[in-house]
């Protein structure tokens, strides 16, 4: 069982979400927060797999919980309406795995948690754009990688990273192994100096490679 603490201090959203999540068999919501401070024991205390985060919230917003408690958190999920471009903007430089509109579809909210807690990333096509857009100065600032160039394959794997895909689902999108993906992978995060997925997929935003 996926357990999820969600933090939002709309009565009304927490409402309906957990009622969507009780009609899945392996997502449950196990505590709630009002904002960034009451999620703060009520993630210790839970002991959760994932947090659901709204991103504008009074006291403390998701924001600021990601910037004070970032590194301590489960895997986070941020919910927002995409109306702060720079608050998202911050979320992903904070660490958040990935965003969801308030108004998806149950489908859509359990695939996106279950990838999340499998070690993916929720960063889809439509927010890439919108990713691009926001951090088009700083691309064309840095102009390139910087090191050696990233290969039209490996921009093609890094691509299907930004959309949330894990390797095996990058191999059956693409053809090759799952551990030739791996290859790209590593060489992806080596050769934009980082060193994980998400980073690579932020790194690769600002850079306008995807």
């Amino acid at each position: 069982m996926i357990r999820v603490v969600l933090v939002d201090d709309q009565l009304l959203v927490r409402s309906g979400i957990r009622g969507l999540l009780a009609l899945t068999p392996d997502i449950r919501v196990v505590a709630e927060a009002g904002d960034g401070l009451e999620a703060i024991s009520a993630i210790a205390q839970a002991r959760p797999d994932l947090v659901l985060l709204d991103m504008r919230m009074p006291t403390c917003s998701g924001v600021e919980l990601l910037r004070r408690h970032g590194a301590a958190l489960p895997p986070t999920i941020v919910l927002t309406t995409f109306d702060d471009d720079e608050a998202l903007f911050d979320c992903m430089r904070l660490g958040a795995r990935g965003f969801l509109l308030k108004d998806i579809s149950l489908e859509r909210l359990a695939e996106g948690i279950r990838q999340v807690v499998a070690g993916g990333t929720l960063f889809r096509p439509a927010l890439t754009e919108r990713a691009r857009d926001g951090f088009a100065p700083a691309s064309r600032a840095a102009g390139s990688v910087g090191g050696e160039p990233l290969t039209s394959r490996e921009t093609e794997v890094l691509a299907l990273m930004a959309g949330g895909f894990n390797n095996a689902e990058i191999a059956r999108a693409l053809g090759p192994s799952e551990g030739t993906i791996k290859n790209h992978v590593s060489n992806i995060l080596s050769k934009l100096g980082v060193r994980d997925r998400v980073r690579a997929v932020l790194r690769g935003i600002e850079l306008g490679l995807i």
